[in-house]
């Protein structure tokens, strides 16, 4: 479902350099969005296709000028993911663009992480709480995520839509080709949850496209990823 002609609408993807926010920016070029880029690395917003807006920005240093990029765009997207060993960042982060959202009353769509959804086996237990279910390497960006998920619960004046990425967000082909959920995790019919960056970056515009339709709901905490078994490229 892809619209080549130009319209109306704009919008900015922050974090667009990342493995998330390129696929973002991809896919919403190609439905004819009017894509603005944010991101701290100028060398890598020049990567990016010429018909894109580019602004270098560091958004904790610089809220003010968050607000007033927010207030120009008819909806945002958070792709934000703190390098390692700056993990902690990540809720300030979120907590700019959410201020940012409230103060222009601009939809933002903000990529979450696992380690809030629950397991499929239905012991109860969250991917971060499940005893030796994540490698101790990523349980400092799993509890920024976490923390980014309370911080929702701050904001619910604001339209906001948190998509969060099944166990394994991985490189691979675009497929559309995936299953939505909400507070469990979507696996496959091998119990893997996963899905490819493309097809994660499908899914978020997907919920953009539909965030304009009339009673499109917000706020709203969302999953996706494949639930029968797609090969990796």
């Amino acid at each position: 479902m892809t619209n080549t002609a130009l319209h109306d609408r704009k919008i900015v993807v922050f974090g667009a350099t990342g493995d998330v926010g390129r696929e973002v920016v991809t896919e919403a070029l190609l439905r004819g969005y009017q894509v603005t880029a944010i991101a701290r690395d100028i060398a890598k917003l020049s990567a990016l296709p010429d018909i894109v807006v580019r602004h270098s920005i560091d958004i904790l240093a610089n809220p003010e000028i968050v607000a007033e990029v927010l207030a120009d765009h008819d909806v945002a997207v958070s792709a934000l993911r703190p390098a390692t060993g700056q993990e902690t960042l990540l809720p300030e982060m979120t907590k700019v663009l959410l201020d940012a959202a409230r103060q222009s009353k601009t939809p933002i769509f903000v990529t979450g992480g696992a380690a809030t959804l629950k397991l499929a086996d239905g012991s109860g237990h969250t991917v971060l709480s499940a005893p030796d279910f994540l490698p101790g390497s990523v349980r400092p960006i799993a509890e920024a995520c976490q923390q980014v998920d309370r911080l929702f619960d701050q904001y619910d004046d604001v339209r906001w839509t948190c998509l969060r990425p099944p166990a394994m967000l991985i490189p691979g082909e675009k497929t559309r080709n995936y299953v939505r959920g909400t507070d469990t995790l979507v696996t496959d019919h091998d119990g893997v949850a996963r899905i490819s960056f493309a097809d994660f970056g499908v899914a978020m515009v997907d919920l953009v496209d539909a965030g304009f339709k009339a009673g499109a709901r917000n706020p709203q905490r969302l999953t996706v990823g494949y639930q029968s078994q797609v090969a990796a490229a």
